[in-house]
């Protein structure tokens, strides 16, 4: 990533676009836009239960989206990110940003459903950055290995049926 010019202010505004593109068309069931958010030949990673799902490629990339929308629990959820870090170049970036998805509930408050962050690798292809790698993780094991008390062991949620 250090063979690129520094990213700009530009850049950076718009990496915050393209996380804000993908939370958008996620949870509103927008494939395409969704879609848009990858290269042709990008790896997502959830690094969340278990074992790690991986799927590479948009064919992949467009099961994984298909999915989630069919679930009956899905639609309603939001994605939000924050704490946006930008490190890199001008044409590639790391992008590192928390991550709390919160699920509405009928005459309740919103319920928080998973606390994590994004680790991703963005690129400028074609004038726009799209994500090359993007890597979902719960909220344990090596971002939390700096504290005294913690082994840097991930914690893996279990995964739910179906």
């Amino acid at each position: 990533m250090s063979d690129f010019p520094p990213v700009s202010l530009i850049d950076k505004i718009e990496i915050h676009e393209l996380l804000a593109r993908y939370a958008w068309s996620f949870d509103t069931g927008d494939l395409e836009g969704f879609l848009s958010c990858f290269a042709d030949d990008a790896v997502f990673c959830e690094d969340v239960f278990e074992e790690v799902d991986r799927w590479v490629g948009r064919d992949a990339i467009r099961s994984m989206a298909e999915h989630f929308f069919s679930h009956p629990a899905f639609p309603g959820r939001q994605h939000h990110a924050s704490q946006i870090l930008v490190e890199g170049g001008a044409g590639e970036c790391r992008v590192r940003a928390f991550c709390i998805v919160v699920q509405p509930l009928p005459d309740q408050p919103c319920a928080v459903v998973f606390a994590g962050h994004y680790d991703d690798v963005v690129a400028k292809i074609d004038g726009r950055w799209v994500f090359k790698q993007r890597l979902v993780r719960h909220w344990s094991g090596p971002v939390l290995g700096g504290f005294p008390t913690q082994d840097g062991v991930k914690v893996p949620r279990r995964r739910p049926p179906g």
